[in-house]
């Protein structure tokens, strides 16, 4: 079933989800490593890792955000959650696109900003640069730690939803009937 049903999610949005949480749980390890390195050439191999995935992952939630908007339907919430609870899993949902997209852009910046790129592919032999001297890397250390708290929140809330109300929402966001 590729596309969602009202009482489960379809095979596409089960994939986008789940490999969009696999990627950004690497680009935040290799993100705050690289942040943290000392040597330039650590710093250099965490960023040829990170950058490409960061591309991946933006194209992902491009694709997510056409999917959910021309392609398919999300299905209900939750039987009896309480409105609350609803108005928070969307705004979460909604902050997720947002911070997702403003990182994005925040490390292009990044990129086109301090010309990092050629010494980051191995196309230059010049230092790398300082990137604390270009004005995205505040949004982009601080978008960071907010993508931290809503992935501790959202998995938190999903942890809730399986063994505290036991409504079956990890079984609506994994595969098969």
């Amino acid at each position: 079933m590729r596309k969602s049903r009202a009482d489960r999610y379809g095979t596409v949005a089960v994939s986008i989800h789940w490999l969009s949480a696999i990627l950004i749980l690497a680009l935040l390890g290799s993100g705050f490593r690289a942040a943290n390195a000392m040597d330039a050439a650590v710093k250099a191999d965490l960023l040829r890792f990170h950058i490409p995935v960061a591309i991946v992952v933006l194209l992902l939630t491009a694709f997510r955000i056409v999917w959910w908007w021309r392609f398919d339907l999300r299905p209900l919430p939750a039987q009896g959650s309480p409105a609350w609870q609803k108005r928070i899993a969307r705004f979460v949902h909604v902050a997720f696109y947002i911070i997702i997209l403003g990182m994005a852009a925040s490390g292009i910046g990044m990129m086109v900003l301090s010309g990092a790129a050629p010494v980051i592919f191995g196309q230059s032999n010049a230092t790398l640069p300082n990137f604390t001297d270009y004005p995205p890397r505040a949004p982009h250390g601080f978008g960071a730690f907010v993508l931290v708290a809503l992935l501790v929140f959202h998995a938190g809330a999903a942890l809730y939803h399986q063994f505290i109300r036991r409504d079956g929402l990890l079984r609506r966001m994994w595969y098969g009937a």
